[in-house]
C-alpha cells in the first residue's frame, strides 16, 4: 500500500476547498463556505454595533443616504447577491469596518470628516470589497490552517469605557470587529474599491484625494485617527500612487456629490458641537471630574435633546457623584430613546442593585446581556443566581466574567472557585511526586484557586496498568493553604513503584473563608 508523506496527504485533503476568489479571479483556500461567512457576519453584527456606541438613530435620514450609497455600490459589485446592510454608528472615533457576508459599519466621526458622496462612496466601496473578497473569511481560513482553529480575540469599547466585556470573542467569528487587515488585502481593497465607484457612476479619483488626506492626518498623530481609521486601515504614500495610477485608467467627469452630500449631512453637522460637549464629558468623567462630565452632559442634552447617548452620560455622571436616584432616571430617559444599547440597560441594573438589591436589577441586566454580554452583568446575576440556590447557573454566570479578566473577572473567578471546590476540588490543585531518602513518597500539593481552603483530601492509587487500579487510599492533608501556597505529605508505600503507576487526585476540599 502506497503512504502519503503528512505534507502531500494535508494538500489532498484541502484540495477540495479550493476555488476561485470571486474578486480577484485567483484560486484559494477556501475552508468557510458562503453560508458560514454570512451566518459569521450576522452574528457577530449586533456586537459589533453595541461596543461602538450602538446605532445613530436621532437622523434616520442619515443612515438613509449612506445606505443609499452603500447599496448602489454593492449592487455593482462582484457579489451583488449578498445580504448587503449598511449602519450608522454613533461613535465620534472616524472609523469603518466591514463583517463577512456584507455586513458594513460606518461611525458618525468618520461622516464629520467626509467632503462629498464620491468619498463616502470611496469609504463604502472598500469595505464592500472586504466582504466581496472574502477578506475576513480568508483572515479566519489562515488562522485555521496555521492554528487549526481560530484566535480568540477579546473586544473592548471604542473609549475603553467598558473595557472587561466577556462572551462577544466565545466563537469562531471572534474578533471580527477588531481585525486587521493585511497590506495585500488593503491593496485589493482600494483597487477594486475604486472600480466599483466607476462602476456605479462616482469620480473615483475621490479615492486618491481622501487617501492623501489620510496620509496628512496619520502625520499629525491626532489620537481620534490613530484609535479609529488609521489602526485598521493604515494609510501610506504608496497606497496615495496606486489609487493615483488606477484612476488614470478609469472612467473621468462622473458624479462627486459635495451639494448633496452637504445636504444629507446639514442635520448632522448643525449638531456636531453637542456630540464634541459629550466627548469632553466622557474624557472628563474618565478622569473622575463628575460635576465637569455632568455639565458636558447638561451642555450636549440642551443642543440636541433626543439623544440617548447624553441622558446616559449624565448618569454615568450622578453616579460617580453619589446621586443614584437621578441617575436612575437619567437612564431610564436614555432608554426611552434608544432602547436597544446595552449601556444603560447595565448601568441602570448596577444602580438599582445598590439601591434596591440585585431583585431589582435583574431584568435591566439580563436585558443587557442579551444586547452584549459584560462580566458586571454577569458577576451580579451570578450573585443573585447563588443566592436562590442556583448554583449551576450561578458558575455559568462566574465563569463568563472571569474570562473578562480585570478586577471583576478575578473577584469572578474568587466566587466561581468557592463554588467548584466543593464539587471537583481537583481542577484546582496541583500534586508533585517524588520519593525522600527513607522511600516515603513524598507529595506536594499547591493551591492553585485564587481563594484559601481547608479540609483538603489527596487519594492516591497504584496502578496494575491504565486500567486497572492495584491499591488505594485517601489521606487527609489538614491545615489550609492560601492561595499559590503547598503543603509536603509522606505516604509510606510498600516498596518503591514507577512514579508513572501512580496516580494523585485532590478529592475534596473547602473554601476557608
Amino acid at each position: 500500500m502506497k503512504r502519503f508523506s503528512l505534507p502531500i496527504l494535508f494538500a489532498l485533503l484541502l484540495l477540495p476547498g479550493c476555488a476561485t476568489n470571486p474578486v480577484t479571479g485567483q484560486r484559494e483556500l477556501t475552508l468557510v463556505s458562503e453560508r458560514e461567512e454570512v451566518a459569521m457576519g450576522t452574528k457577530n453584527y449586533q456586537p459589533g454595533q453595541q461596543q461602538a456606541g450602538g446605532r445613530y438613530l436621532v437622523e434616520p435620514g442619515i443612515t438613509a443616504y449612506v445606505s443609499e450609497v452603500g447599496k448602489r455600490l454593492a449592487k455593482v459589485s462582484d457579489r451583488p447577491n449578498l445580504p448587503y446592510e449598511f449602519v450608522v454608528l454613533n461613535d465620534s472615533v472616524p472609523n469603518a469596518w466591514a463583517m463577512p457576508g456584507g455586513k458594513l459599519a460606518i461611525n458618525r466621526g468618520l461622516l464629520y470628516e467626509l467632503k462629498s458622496e464620491a468619498e463616502l462612496a470611496a469609504v463604502l466601496g472598500h469595505e464592500i470589497v472586504h466582504a466581496a473578497a472574502r477578506h475576513g473569511a480568508r483572515s479566519m481560513e489562515t488562522g485555521m490552517v496555521l492554528q487549526a482553529g481560530a484566535a480568540v480575540i477579546g473586544a473592548a469599547t471604542a473609549d475603553n469605557k467598558y473595557g472587561e466585556l466577556a462572551g462577544v470573542a466565545a466563537n469562531t467569528g471572534a474578533g471580527l470587529l477588531g481585525l486587521k487587515y493585511g497590506r495585500d488585502h488593503e491593496s485589493e481593497a482600494d483597487h477594486y474599491g475604486m472600480i466599483y465607484m466607476a462602476r456605479a457612476g462616482y469620480d473615483p479619483a475621490a479615492a486618491v484625494s481622501l487617501q492623501e488626506t489620510f496620509v496628512r492626518l496619520s502625520k499629525d498623530q491626532r489620537p481620534n485617527w490613530m484609535e479609529g481609521l488609521f489602526a485598521s486601515h493604515p494609510p501610506s504614500q504608496e497606497r496615495v500612487e496606486a489609487n493615483r495610477q488606477l484612476a488614470a485608467t478609469l472612467p473621468t467627469g462622473l458624479k462627486t456629490g459635495e451639494a448633496e452630500y452637504r445636504r444629507a449631512m446639514a442635520p448632522l453637522m448643525k449638531t456636531r458641537a453637542a456630540y464634541a460637549a459629550y466627548d469632553e464629558g466622557r474624557k472628563a468623567l474618565a478622569k473622575g471630574k463628575a460635576e465637569e462630565a455632568l455639565a458636558q452632559a447638561n451642555r450636549a442634552i440642551a443642543a440636541e435633546p433626543r439623544e440617548a447617548l447624553f441622558y446616559g452620560l449624565r448618569g454615568d455622571a450622578r453616579e460617580k457623584a453619589g446621586d443614584l436616584a437621578r441617575a436612575e432616571s437619567d437612564y431610564g430617559e436614555a432608554i426611552r430613546r434608544n432602547g436597544d444599547y446595552y449601556d444603560f440597560y447595565l448601568q441602570r441594573g448596577l444602580v438599582r442593585e445598590k439601591l434596591r438589591g440585585a431583585q431589582a436589577a435583574r431584568a435591566d441586566l439580563q436585558r443587557s446581556l442579551a444586547l452584549l454580554p459584560t462580566a458586571a452583568a454577569h458577576q451580579i446575576l451570578g450573585k443573585l443566581a447563588q443566592a436562590e440556590g442556583r448554583d449551576d447557573q450561578a458558575i455559568q454566570h462566574f465563569r463568563a466574567a472571569a474570562g473578562a479578566g480585570g478586577e471583576q473577572g478575578k473577584a469572578a473567578l474568587g466566587a466561581l472557585a468557592r463554588l467548584e471546590i466543593p464539587r471537583a476540588p481537583a481542577g484546582y490543585f496541583s500534586v508533585d511526586k517524588g520519593y525522600d531518602v527513607a522511600g516515603n513518597l513524598v507529595l506536594t500539593v499547591t493551591n492553585r484557586s485564587p481563594v484559601t481552603v481547608r479540609d483538603a483530601a489527596v487519594r492516591v492509587r497504584l496502578m496494575r496498568n491504565a486500567f486497572v487500579v492495584e491499591g488505594e487510599q485517601t489521606f487527609a492533608l489538614g491545615g489550609v493553604l492560601t492561595p499559590g501556597a503547598a503543603a509536603r505529605m509522606a505516604v509510606a508505600l510498600q516498596g518503591r513503584p514507577d512514579l508513572r503507576r501512580i496516580e494523585v487526585e485532590v478529592t475534596a476540599a473547602k473554601p476557608a473563608d
